[in-house]
């Protein structure tokens, strides 16, 4: 029998340090021949991510020694940190962003120090050099292009040059031709990019490229060689993200469907589909906020379901029938998966702890009514114990958690951060509100303009729609986003009364500055957001929250890494200070190794722990948990 216990008082499984250690994060698989390779980043190692590789026989082992880690930092964001060619990787290392070749677990330096940083590295064989994307801090705003990296020397050539951005060079099975992705301000790739093409010459130098689809008004993704040489992309152009064949100087729909294949383009190296053979393509398939794996035959045009038993995808990649991707589901979180044929085998998961089945909140679908007559969604996770309920006449507080982007989108798929709130009795919902990805283009850019307005409402609303069905207690409504979901908790706080407190991680605060002083690739993204600047500069100061600090009521908790270059921690504090004089309850955690997403054990482990009991003082409740002490000010 389960027994009624005060929501928030449940003791949990998962302890804040216990949650801290099961976040490795998963990304980047790549099929070489028999063998997976994926990066790993590892909290318990201050956020070092590790090259892995699994053998033919599930053998796993690590590639990368300490203290080197693969990262870039390119676009701020990073990805694309890797490639593997014939048992030999190449590697960016975070510490100085040049480019490495690993053999053996020694990794060798090729590029030099200075004031370059690399991504997407993909190796010319028959011209022994590394194709790459190249970004120049010489001069502000930084310089980025294609470049070539003589293996030998690791002298760097410009091979294409001239636009704001480059991304997801290709090269022809047989090294003839070179496809890549370009756009210039004010677009975001996932609003508008163009793929190029251009037969390489014997020294490798692009002849006559041409541009052979795209624009501003339509998103590529991924161009790729099949292995017959005919190349591939993925456009947005029908309303949704679908795999196409360039042919003809145009782009073919290869199986036109009403769903996304792909994701928005903040980080390089990113794969949502790969072939199995020329005429075999696997795909991720996102439908309703659900992914998963069907194959395509680029011939007839056909799809067929391969495996929906991890329903949140985050990679995919494929060769030569040997499958593996990067995926959750509800009741299993994040793990390198390998298939070949129908076995699905699990190579590596983001942690060893294994939730209990009677603690896991499994999430719910949610559409709920938002303004202006449309429909938004997410998911609800009510409070879930093996041993507690809650106690009849008690309604549970609700989290509402808003994601940042603000284009990303949240599955179903288990996180224990999430478990960690409904295992101890708070309810929450996952909001995918008007401007995420997954739900195709004309949700994704429903946002354009409207930042700070419909996200809120659809915030607001998801909460209002689970009051009004008896599953969220009004008087404990409480809003928690990172970065651009900080924003979106800044401005539901600040321009509306729903909420009694927020949690704030590394979040914007005031549109202005963070805006236009920002780095290169985000620094015209108001442009679509808001409007362009400065003839929209009464729209960025009328929605930035700090101008209307005054208004808000609601108890606020902070959290803000001090190496961040994307929120600078001078918008945390100038917001921290604003709250402090207003007289509202207010507490800031600050982080001095961290920047804009924390890596670190430690980090993860006070951040849940004081969010915890920054919510346990504002409602009066009695964790389970022992807690540190939260100096809050302004608190009676």
């Amino acid at each position: 029998m389960r027994r009624p216990i005060a929501c928030g008082s449940w003791p949990s499984p998962l302890s804040a340090s216990g949650v801290a250690a099961q976040q490795s994060r998963l990304t980047q698989p790549r099929v070489h021949g028999s063998e997976i390779y994926w990066l790993e980043s590892r909290p318990a190692e201050d956020g070092r991510t590790v090259l892995v590789k699994a053998d033919a026989g599930g053998g796993i082992r690590d590639l990368l020694p300490a203290p080197f880690s693969a990262r870039s930092r390119v676009h701020e964001y990073g990805g694309g940190a890797y490639s593997v060619w014939d048992g030999r990787a190449f590697f960016v290392n975070d510490a100085d962003q040049c480019l490495y070749s690993l053999d053996d677990s020694k990794p060798r330096r090729i590029t030099a120090p200075g004031t370059r940083r690399y991504a997407d590295p993909l190796l010319d064989v028959a011209r022994a050099r590394l194709l790459c994307v190249c970004e120049d801090h010489t001069a502000e705003p930084p310089q980025n292009f294609l470049a070539a990296v003589d293996l030998a020397e690791g002298a760097l050539t410009p091979v294409v040059q001239g636009r704001d951005f480059y991304s997801s060079p290709a090269l022809s099975p047989d090294g003839c031709w070179l496809a890549w992705l370009s756009w210039d301000h004010p677009q975001m790739p996932w609003d508008g990019c163009e793929l190029w093409l251009a037969a390489l010459d014997a020294a490798g130098t692009p002849r006559e490229p041409r541009c052979i689809a795209g624009g501003p008004q339509e998103s590529l993704f991924q161009p790729r060689f099949a292995p017959d040489g005919r190349l591939y992309c993925i456009s947005d152009r029908s309303g949704w993200w679908n795999i196409y064949r360039c042919a003809d100087g145009d782009l073919h729909a290869v199986a036109p469907d009403a769903a996304d294949y792909a994701f928005p383009q903040w980080g390089f190296g990113m794969s949502a589909y790969a072939f199995e053979s020329a005429q075999h393509i696997l795909a991720l398939r996102i439908a309703d906020g659900l992914s998963s794996v069907v194959r395509i035959d680029a011939e007839r045009g056909t799809r067929s379901l391969v495996t929906d038993r991890y329903s949140q995808i985050d990679a995919l990649d494929a060769a030569e029938g040997v499958m593996a991707l990067v995926g959750s589901a509800p009741d299993a979180p994040a793990a390198v998966v390998r298939s070949r044929g129908d076995a699905l085998q699990v190579l590596q998961r983001s942690g060893e702890m294994m939730l209990d089945a009677a603690f896991i909140s499994v999430a719910e679908p949610l559409s709920f009514a938002t303004t202006e007559g449309e429909t938004a969604h997410g998911w609800y996770y009510p409070p879930r114990h093996r041993d507690c309920r809650v106690p009849d006449g008690e309604l549970p507080p609700l989290i509402v958690k808003c994601h940042g982007g603000p284009t990303a989108m949240n599955g179903d798929g288990l996180e224990l951060k999430l478990q960690f709130w409904t295992s101890r009795g708070f309810a929450v919902v996952d909001v995918n509100y008007r401007g995420s990805s997954g739900y195709g283009r004309v949700y994704r850019e429903s946002l354009k303009g409207q930042w700070g307005v419909r996200d809120v409402a659809d915030c607001i609303h998801a909460a209002r729609h689970l009051v009004a069905r008896g599953l969220a207690d009004p008087k404990r409504l409480i809003i928690s986003g990172s970065s651009a979901g900080g924003f979106t908790v800044l401005s539901a706080l600040a321009f509306h009364d729903v909420f009694q407190a927020g949690a704030v991680y590394y979040g914007l605060s005031e549109l202005e500055t963070a805006m236009t002083g920002t780095h290169k690739f985000e620094a015209h993204y108001g442009d679509s957001l808001l409007g362009p600047w400065p003839a929209a500069r009464d729209i960025y100061q009328a929605r930035s929250p700090l101008y209307a600090a005054d208004r808000i009521r609601a108890a606020v908790i902070f959290f803000q890494g001090l190496k961040d270059t994307v929120v600078l921690p001078e918008q945390t504090e100038r917001m921290r200070a604003a709250l402090k004089d207003n007289g509202v309850p207010v507490a800031c955690l600050t982080f001095p190794e961290e920047g804009h997403g924390f890596r670190r054990a430690a980090t993860v482990t006070a951040a849940l722990s004081a969010e915890l009991a920054f919510y346990s003082r504002i409602f009066g409740l009695q964790p389970a948990d022992a807690l540190p002490a939260l100096p809050i000010d302004n608190l009676r």
